[in-house]
């Protein structure tokens, strides 16, 4: 893909978060699933780490090197017309420079960036190390002259055996990704607590992201509540399994 339509297509990105309440980017994984969301109406998409890995029967949490996740969200950039973000986990231990310029070679132009670092153990960067690391995100994808949209996750909610006692931590950790140039912020495994949705989405002043199942979850609702920006996670790759195995259950010998 060429830089200019590089250029264009994060601009559209940009243009869509302003147009939408909210907007939903289907989490895809492979050439079909991308060309069956955009066929279906969709104006953007995102790329899912887990739904990914599982395409490819590789593990989640960068069981995948940055350079195997380029070379197979490249062709599924290349077959759809609308822009596609990527979900590039804590980063694959590359400097923030070298992700950023991965992603605008391939066509990506928007990322989500977590704060477990698998690599490391599954630690968890603190407040100021994830905000630098975004702000050194936002600095190369402003050098590159890319508008790459970056939303900023954090997992303390995932992590934490009582999510409303993490509460305080984890927005002083999204306004100081805010603050680093997150264009919207990611915080996981919240999608169910209207009373955690509407905290969050009060305490900061750029869009919030939340997971969905394209089945079990209600569009009106997340609307309802303020949400911003819709992804699936591995949810809808886990949707149709369960359909799938719907489907072929009678044909069993």
């Amino acid at each position: 893909m060429n830089f200019r339509t590089t250029v264009e297509r994060a601009q559209r990105l940009k243009q869509l978060h302003a147009e939408h309440q909210p907007l939903v980017l289907p989490t895809v994984w492979d050439v079909w699933s991308a060309r069956t969301a955009a066929d279906a109406g969709f104006s953007a998409l995102t790329v899912g780490s887990h739904p990914l890995a599982d395409s490819r029967g590789a593990d989640d949490h960068e069981g995948q090197t940055f350079e195997e996740v380029l070379a197979a969200v490249r062709p599924i950039i290349g077959a759809v017309d609308v822009p596609v973000s990527v979900d590039l986990e804590a980063g694959y231990g590359q400097e923030p420079a070298d992700l950023i310029a991965g992603l605008v070679e391939v066509g990506g132009v928007g990322l989500n960036v977590e704060d477990t670092v698998h690599s490391q153990g599954g630690r968890v960067r603190s407040s100021q190390e994830h905000a630098e690391y975004i702000a050194g995100l936002r600095a190369a994808a402003d050098g590159a002259g890319v508008p790459i949209w970056v939303n900023g996750r954090t997992d303390l909610f995932l992590h934490a055996e009582d999510s409303a006692g993490v509460l305080d931590e984890a927005i002083e950790r999204m306004r100081a990704m805010e603050q680093a140039g997150a264009d919207s912020l990611y915080p996981v495994r919240i999608q169910d607590d209207d009373d955690l949705l509407k905290a969050v989405i009060g305490a900061v002043g750029v869009p919030v992201n939340s997971t969905a199942h394209p089945v079990k979850h209600d569009l009106e609702r997340f609307r309802r509540l303020g949400v911003s920006r819709i992804t699936y996670g591995p949810l809808l790759q886990s949707a149709m399994t369960d359909a799938m195995k719907d489907m072929l259950r009678p044909w069993r010998p």
